[in-house]
């Protein structure tokens, strides 16, 4: 059933190919995993075996930052055992986990520490059984509607063409009266989701920033105009479209930067695209941990990350992050919040954090 879905005989330009890829044996047992099996085998990538997902240790490389960046190249194929979603807030009630990592080199990216070790890419094969939980956790919350987030620990959109699993997600939610499904993508590879039966119950997001952002901190991913492009074709597709503004970086020029991006918003979407638009605003935040890791694995970022001109917010399980001094972010709020309601006076904006 997977494999009509993935990579085609002629690569869309842009698109993620993993240099080495490790299968579970027992996912070779599940027709998803037999299909990327094929699919690799045409593609002439290097095969290995492994005994788990969460296990990769014959990475090659001499250090850590040379096994960090080839990891962010590496493909496991796995099953997926621990079926008890995470759960996602304020985004959703729950984390649907379809797949694990991101080929993005996003410097500030939280996944750079929740992944800790295993920052390699994993995709899981035993869909049917995923989506058979979310309609477990979609009853016992009925009459609730019970909405799904498919990209907490990944960016499932660059991942799409070789596993298919966002499009199984988006229509088995089609048919769930109580169940809607999220993601939010910096690519923008959708042409395997236009066609999808998702019956307005999945919401596609763009993560977008101002140019500096992008510039700096974003490589590996489309560029904003690629975005804008692959939002009005999930529009006109009839999805319902958000933004994340995130993180949000007080930089030299940041109002002209964030007012120049929902000019561009307003510039590159078609009409139909303003009615029920959402926006999610997330400050730039991060932890000594995460500062750490950041400065091994990318040495020269421009990323600002000076404790003394932050505010030490406590979190919910006792550990905090340094987020922007509340006059920085009140006013990033407001200058953001009154430039999307200049532009898209209909727009809702869920929060801003």
């Amino acid at each position: 059933m997977a494999e009509q879905l993935l990579i085609p005989a002629t690569r869309s330009p842009g698109v993620f190919i993993p240099e080495l890829v490790y299968f579970e044996p027992n996912a070779l047992d599940y027709p998803k995993g037999q299909a990327i099996m094929a699919w690799a085998e045409r593609e002439g990538l290097p095969v290995r075996m492994t005994t788990s997902h969460n296990r990769i240790t014959d990475l090659p490389g001499e250090s850590e930052l040379e096994k960090y960046r080839i990891a962010k190249r590496t493909l496991v194929v796995g099953i997926r055992k621990t079926l008890k979603f995470d759960t996602s807030k304020p985004s959703a009630e729950y984390a649907i986990p379809i797949a694990t990592g991101c080929m993005a080199h996003c410097h500030y990216c939280y996944l750079q520490t929740t992944l800790g070790a295993k920052p390699y890419l994993r995709v899981y094969v035993n869909t049917d059984e995923i989506l058979a939980q979310a309609k477990k956790y979609i009853d016992e919350r009925a009459p609730e509607m019970t909405r799904f987030e498919a990209a907490c620990t990944s960016d499932p959109v660059g991942l799409e063409h070789i596993s298919g699993s966002l499009k199984e997600c988006i229509e088995f939610m089609g048919q769930q009266p109580l169940g809607r499904l999220r993601f939010v993508t910096k690519f923008h590879h959708v042409e395997p989701l236009l066609d999808a039966k998702h019956n307005g119950h999945t919401r596609i997001r763009f993560s977008v920033n101002a140019e500096y952002v992008i510039k700096h901190f974003e490589p590996a991913t489309s560029g904003l105009s690629d975005r804008l492009a692959a939002a009005g074709k999930v529009a006109r597709a009839g999805y319902p479209l958000g933004f994340i503004i995130a993180p949000i970086i007080w930089h030299e020029g940041w109002e002209e930067g964030y007012a120049k991006l929902l000019m561009q918003l307003k510039e590159a979407l078609p009409e139909e695209a303003a009615s029920g638009l959402t926006f999610e605003l997330i400050q730039h935040r991060f932890t000594k941990t995460a500062k750490n890791v950041i400065l091994r694995r990318y040495p020269r970022t421009k990323l600002e990350m000076d404790e003394t001109k932050r505010k030490y917010k406590w979190g919910r399980w006792g550990q905090g992050k340094y987020v922007y001094p509340d006059e920085q972010a009140d006013a990033l709020r407001e200058f953001i919040t009154e430039r999307i309601f200049e532009n898209f006076p209909e727009a809702t904006i869920d929060y801003f954090t």
